[in-house]
């Protein structure tokens, strides 16, 4: 068969450097990578255009593109995971803040269907009795499902979110980190709520896995699983994997996350129906680990 050129985005990240570099290649496809900065912005192209034959891809995006009918298929191959608590951050100049005061305030989020939005939402309602529907959210950006309905608040065009929360015109915002000394994390010690968290779910927030065309996994299933392979023997050789991982590969180890993040987009209405795990992939990616 002929030999096939790629066009694909995925971030700079430690696991994939081998096959981004060229060190790691196959024998039937060749990788033309594309660089986008953040790697967020290659989303939207991805799902309104299909304008890559694989690309990174927040999970959130990938559920939604999944519910509107975009013809995308993802392997279990996770480019990024982080645990979220400490990507809220709130003014103490206004006051001291806790997740339980949210009700009733103003909370920034670059979109409402970003991927550390939902996550952390879903913390908020499920850990800490957050009534969702009680927060004033304010977005700065358009969800990368064009066919989503969001009825946010949308900020002036010529704002930035930090800037709003420094000046007050936010409460809190998700999604975020900063260095600057007047703020400060929603969650007081980030990294022991993570822990707790973690103890408590035994779920590593996943962000970022990876998709193909539907138009590659159908005519060529062979090269979507060379794909997958590549990214799996570049995670192998990266090193000792950290404990928890934070990059699942396979569906078994990714099934906790993807169960509990589709749970928490379905009780945010950003997906129709709660999908099961096998129904994200096709006959090709259901058989990857």
């Amino acid at each position: 068969m002929n030999r096939l050129k790629l066009k694909a985005v995925l971030g700079s990240h430690p696991h994939v450097q081998a096959v981004k570099s060229g060190a790691l290649c196959s024998d039937l496809f060749d990788l033309d990578f594309i660089e986008y900065t953040p790697t967020n912005t290659a989303f939207k192209r991805m799902v309104r255009e299909q304008a890559f034959d694989v690309c990174e891809m927040a999970i959130v995006t990938y559920l939604m593109a999944k519910a509107h009918g975009k013809p995308l298929v993802m392997l279990p191959a996770t480019m990024m995971g982080r645990f979220q608590h400490s990507y809220a951050l709130y003014n103490p100049a206004h006051g001291t803040l806790v997740p339980s005061d949210l009700e009733g305030k103003r909370v920034g989020v670059r979109s409402f269907t970003t991927t550390t939005g939902a996550w952390i939402r879903g913390i908020l309602a499920n850990d800490c009795g957050v009534d969702l529907d009680k927060i004033k959210w304010v977005t700065f950006e358009d969800p990368h499902v064009a066919e989503y309905v969001d009825s946010t608040e949308h900020a002036p065009q010529d704002k930035k979110i930090l800037q709003m929360l420094l000046d007050g015109e936010l409460d809190a915002v998700l999604g975020e980190t900063s260095d600057n000394p007047r703020l400060k994390p929603l969650f007081p010690d980030p990294a022991a709520e993570a822990a707790k968290w973690y103890a408590r779910r035994g779920v590593v927030p996943v962000n970022h896995l990876v998709v193909v065309t539907e138009q590659l996994a159908k005519s060529r299933p062979d090269v979507v699983a060379g794909v997958y392979d590549l990214l799996r023997r570049n995670k192998e050789q990266a090193g000792p994997v950290a404990t928890p991982d934070l990059v699942p590969f396979g569906i078994e180890a990714n099934r906790k996350p993807l169960e509990l993040i589709i749970d928490y987009a379905f009780q945010q209405a950003l997906i129709p129906r709660r999908y099961a795990v096998e129904e994200l992939f096709d006959e090709t990616t259901r058989g990857l680990n």
